[in-house]
């Protein structure tokens, strides 16, 4: 199966400057980048140099079709484009204004650039200090995130599943740097009144540059996953396990005392009287 039947598949016969582009992302490659030793085949190579050419003219681009072509589970293929990319040297990026645009928010480009801005730095302070002259922000995710995250604090609605597919990250990736944006920066990026204080945030280090399933939880910056806070599931166990202990004291006490009402009482017995027939009885007939 050649570049332009892959093409096809994908919806993106129509957009030929996408086609060209990713011919020669795969000519790059075949120069520059070890595919077979990284698992990535033909197929494979085709499909991924399709999304990335893709990404960088901001074409929509259907990654689960792309992935039944390429053969891969998921996780294989995300890892696969993130290999890849890498190896060709190409970075892709996610401009806020063509987002704006295309997604019909346009007075949410300088809410995005502000409250991104200060995510930064934010998160920045909360890095080590040997860690903060690499942190890396230029990641597409996190433009993404910001960008979902803006719409819908001002109640617009935007497609969650192709900003994704946009920024080319995972479901996990997307949801663990919104989290992160949310402990954060509560006050620009949170929609309930939950809030959390950024010095007491303590997370993962490696949110900049892994996956959220290979990072340790070690020293400095932060990541979460969304909908997962420990504090408040350990506080809920605690009252769940206070109730049961009131109920079983309750329960325990109850059966006590109805021990002691049954000691108490003292069943009378019926006496049977059998009246003995003496010897000397006369029966009258």
């Amino acid at each position: 199966m050649d570049l332009p039947d892959i093409a096809r598949k994908l919806g993106l016969s129509e957009s030929k400057q996408v086609v060209r582009k990713a011919a020669e992302l795969r000519r790059m490659s075949d120069l520059q980048f070890d595919s077979s030793s990284a698992g990535i085949g033909e197929i494979c190579k085709a499909v991924i140099c399709l999304e990335i050419a893709a990404n960088m003219y901001q074409v929509l681009f259907d990654r689960q079709i792309a992935i039944r072509l390429s053969g891969m589970s998921e996780k294989a293929y995300i890892r696969s484009f993130n290999v890849m990319q890498n190896g060709i040297g190409v970075k892709n990026t996610l401009d806020i204004r063509e987002l704006a645009i295309q997604f019909g928010c346009v007075r949410l480009i300088p809410i995005v650039k502000k409250d991104l801005s200060l995510y930064r730095e934010r998160f920045i302070a909360s890095l080590p200090a040997s860690r903060r002259a690499s942190a890396d922000f230029t990641r597409p995710v996190f433009t993404a995130a910001g960008f979902y995250l803006c719409a819908k604090k001002h109640k617009l609605k935007v497609d969650k599943n192709k900003l994704i597919e946009l920024a080319g990250a995972s479901e996990d990736e997307f949801s663990s740097v919104s989290t992160s944006m949310k402990d954060l920066c509560h006050d620009v990026f949170g929609v309930t009144k939950e809030k959390k204080d950024p010095k007491l945030v303590k997370g993962n280090r490696d949110l900049l540059d892994a996956f959220p399933e290979n990072r340790q939880p070690e020293e400095g910056g932060y990541s979460s996953d969304e909908g997962k806070d420990l504090s408040a599931y350990k506080k809920r166990k605690r009252e769940e396990n206070h109730k049961y202990e009131e109920w079983k004291s309750t329960v325990v006490e109850s059966n006590k005392q109805s021990k002691e009402k049954v000691a108490v009482k003292k069943t009378k017995q019926a006496q049977l009287n059998f009246f003995k027939r003496g010897a000397g009885t006369e029966v009258g007939v």
